[in-house]
């Protein structure tokens, strides 16, 4: 029985990590895409392996997605894949690779607004293209990670909102240009707990958030998990941030 193939950007860490987590318990071969965070996505297969006592259906692939030579070598390794060919393509691509910092207004540098376009919007452009040979084939569905702060302003985050509402037009553009073979959709993530973040600011936080609570890697991961299993979805925003998206 043929088994379904995912590539995730960014997916070493956080929503990512839990992500591929669940979906390689939930019969899913992953192609964990990191660019430094060998180390975690290690740990992420290790911990499958020792709770199920049996390889984990993952490979990590190394790219820095700001370089264009690694970028299509990623393409071709994927294209070129045993695993996707014996499997009837590509089933899954998950553009979760994602760069965030607050900056005041008058000191984003034109080099860090590019670095977010690159990562938010040319990256997920091109990997998609490249792929859309295999996508075909699996009748897959590809997923963009856009931002619940979109429609709003957020200071000290011009770079980052505008290249992720260029991501969320983007997969829009694509749910009409790409059907009916291949589905696409984005999640917001709200508020996702971090380790770094400081109490003060987790009360802050937790004060806009009519459920009450911040939000996990796994409640990201679970909405994205409903997508790829919801084949009559196209064209969808689900945010996931108890509410925060709907309150005053």
């Amino acid at each position: 029985m043929a088994q379904r193939v995912a590539l995730i950007t960014g997916g070493g860490k956080r929503i990512g990590a839990a992500t591929v987590s669940l979906l390689m318990d939930n019969g899913w071969f992953v192609f964990i895409h990191v660019r430094n965070s060998i180390a975690e996505a290690e740990e992420v297969l290790n911990v499958f392996e020792q709770q199920n006592s049996s390889k984990a259906p993952a490979e990590i692939l190394q790219a820095d997605l700001n370089s264009d030579e690694e970028l299509e070598a990623l393409i071709q390794t994927v294209r070129s894949h045993h695993i996707v060919q014996k499997n009837g393509g590509l089933h899954a691509l998950i553009h979760n690779a994602s760069i965030y910092s607050s900056q005041d207004y008058e000191s984003v540098s034109l080099e860090n607004l590019r670095l977010n376009n690159r990562l938010h919007i040319e990256v997920p452009f091109r990997l998609t293209q490249g792929l859309l040979s295999p996508l075909r084939e699996g009748q897959g569905c590809v997923i963009g990670m856009i931002d619940t702060s979109l429609g709003r302003a957020w200071k000290g985050l011009s770079q980052y909102t505008s290249s992720k509402a260029g991501l969320r037009q983007l997969m829009m553009n694509l749910a009409g240009d790409l059907a009916p073979e291949i589905r696409v959709n984005c999640v917001a993530p709200g508020a996702i707990l971090a380790a770094d973040w400081e109490s003060e600011h987790f009360a802050s936080v937790v004060e806009k958030v009519p459920l009450g609570r911040v939000g996990e890697p796994i409640d990201v991961a679970k909405a994205i998990h409903f997508l790829l299993e919801s084949t009559y979805l196209s064209g969808q925003i689900i945010n996931v941030d108890g509410g925060w998206s709907v309150s005053p």
